[in-house]
């Protein structure tokens, strides 16, 4: 399926921790294309990681982007109360017979890696996100599966790449509006975790969802995202999803060359607006650090 004609954006924060200047810069690309075009620009609250978000982050993430002089869709989509809609996502996954329980804790997973290490023939394989699951739990009988889950031992949903690649009759693409065509290359990320025992969903499962529930049209963010967009590709086609034009921008980095992060206190909105700087001087200071 194809984007709509409707120019929508969206900034999609995570309420767990202050917004940085690297999030005015990305906030500011959606609104200001959006508004250029004629188009709408929607605030989504991506807090399904219940254990970190909060509601103190949230209501200061509306007050830093008003601050800004940013104005969005109402209602506001907080991905907490939709876990429904994920679950649905997951289940057809489930029902293509795509997914597979992972009982591994991070300690079988390095001991895995470290012993695979010792042979050269199952050197271990580096993704996007660090070291891509070795497959330990994947060619487990279904008898063993139940009896891991009878005994109550936690697990996660991760998808069969491998399985769900063989469906593709023809190679998928997208579109970055800076790159151009991007032939789609799920390889990079190995058998994602699509949802935990805590919560049945991941990021890459509920961005790809709320961004066709909400008609998202064009999804700009981040330049470390772009790896993701490859493995978003497959899953819009296997659930049968809009799939947004992309543009990923440059990041905001300190003068030691690396990102922002929630922890840089000096260059949140925040302290930013406290020490006396006016909104209109944002722009100014973005591009001290692009």
């Amino acid at each position: 399926m194809t984007q709509t004609d409707k120019i929508i954006t969206r900034f999609a924060p995570s309420p767990s921790g202050e917004l940085h200047l690297g999030h005015a810069y990305s906030a500011r690309l959606n609104y200001d294309f959006a508004k250029k075009h004629g188009g709408q620009f929607i605030l989504r609250i991506e807090d399904i990681d219940l254990g970190r978000c909060n509601k103190g982050y949230e209501e200061q993430i509306y007050e830093d982007l008003k601050w800004l002089g940013l104005k969005w869709e109402t209602q506001v989509r907080r991905q907490s109360d939709h876990f429904d809609d994920y679950l649905l996502a997951l289940n057809k996954l489930d029902d293509m017979g795509l997914l597979y329980p992972c009982f591994c804790t991070r300690k079988d997973i390095r001991a895995e890696i470290e012993e695979s290490s010792r042979a050269p023939h199952l050197k271990p394989a580096f993704g996007p996100e660090g070291l891509i699951y070795p497959g330990i739990c994947k060619n487990l009988s279904s008898d063993e599966r139940a009896q891991k889950m009878a005994d109550g031992i936690p697990h996660a949903m991760r998808i069969d790449l491998e399985k769900a690649l063989s469906l593709l009759e023809t190679p998928l693409y997208w579109t970055d509006l800076t790159r151009g065509t991007q032939k789609a290359c799920p390889k990079i990320l190995g058998d994602v975790v699509l949802a935990r025992k805590d919560f049945p969903t991941s990021y890459h499962l509920s961005v790809v969802v709320d961004d066709h529930i909400q008609k998202i049209s064009h999804v700009i963010r981040g330049e470390d995202l772009f790896y993701a967009s490859h493995f978003h590709r497959l899953l819009q086609h296997l659930l049968n999803l809009n799939t947004p034009l992309y543009n990923h921008h440059a990041l905001l980095k300190s003068k030691e060359g690396t990102k922002f992060s929630k922890r840089e206190k000096s260059v949140t909105i925040k302290s930013i607006r406290e020490s006396g700087v006016c909104p209109e001087e944002i722009d100014g200071l973005i591009k001290n650090y692009l």
